[in-house]
C-alpha cells in the first residue's frame, strides 16, 4: 500500500470494480472516526462498518467500471494529509436484460487520505451523483 496518492486512489476503484474486499480493506485506516458517505446516503462512520458497507455494495452490483476525470491532490498537514476530488464516470450492467447493454452515471468525489507508517489510507470519502440542470430551453440556445 505504499506509493504515491495517486496510485492508492486508483487502487480503491480497482478493489470495487473487482470485488476485492481485502484490497478494500487494506485501503481504510482503522479508526472510530472514519466516514463514508455513498451517494445518496448519510455516513457512514467507523472503519468495520465502512468495510461491511463496501462489501455489501460489491456483492450486489453487477459490471462497474470507472473512468476517473479531473482529478485532483491537494496535500495538507505538513504532506501529511491529501484530498483528491475526481469525477467518476461510471459504466455498468447491472440489472439489464442484454447482457451488452450498459449505463452510465457520473458521481462527484472527494476523498482524504492520510500518511502513516509509509502507507496512504482512506479516511474519509463523500460522494454524490452529478445533476444536469440544464433545461429543455438552454439545450435548444
Amino acid at each position: 500500500m505504499s506509493g504515491d496518492v495517486k496510485a492508492v486512489h486508483r487502487s480503491f476503484y480497482e478493489a470495487i470494480e473487482t470485488g476485492d474486499v481485502d484490497l478494500m480493506a487494506a485501503l481504510w485506516v482503522d479508526r472510530p472516526d472514519t466516514s463514508c458517505a455513498h451517494p445518496g446516503t448519510t455516513p457512514v462512520r467507523g472503519t468495520p462498518t465502512i468495510l461491511r458497507s463496501w462489501t455489501m455494495l460489491m456483492a450486489s452490483s453487477g459490471y462497474l467500471q470507472f473512468f476517473l476525470t479531473d482529478v485532483q491532490v491537494a496535500y495538507m498537514a505538513d504532506g501529511a494529509v491529501a484530498v483528491v476530488t475526481c469525477t467518476e464516470n461510471i459504466l455498468s450492467g447491472q440489472g439489464l436484460e442484454d447482457a451488452d447493454d450498459f449505463q452510465g452515471g457520473q458521481v462527484t468525489s472527494t476523498s482524504i487520505l492520510v500518511h502513516g507508517g509509509g502507507q496512504w489510507r482512506f479516511h474519509s470519502r463523500h460522494a454524490a451523483p452529478i445533476i444536469d440542470f440544464t433545461t429543455d430551453d438552454e439545450e435548444d440556445d
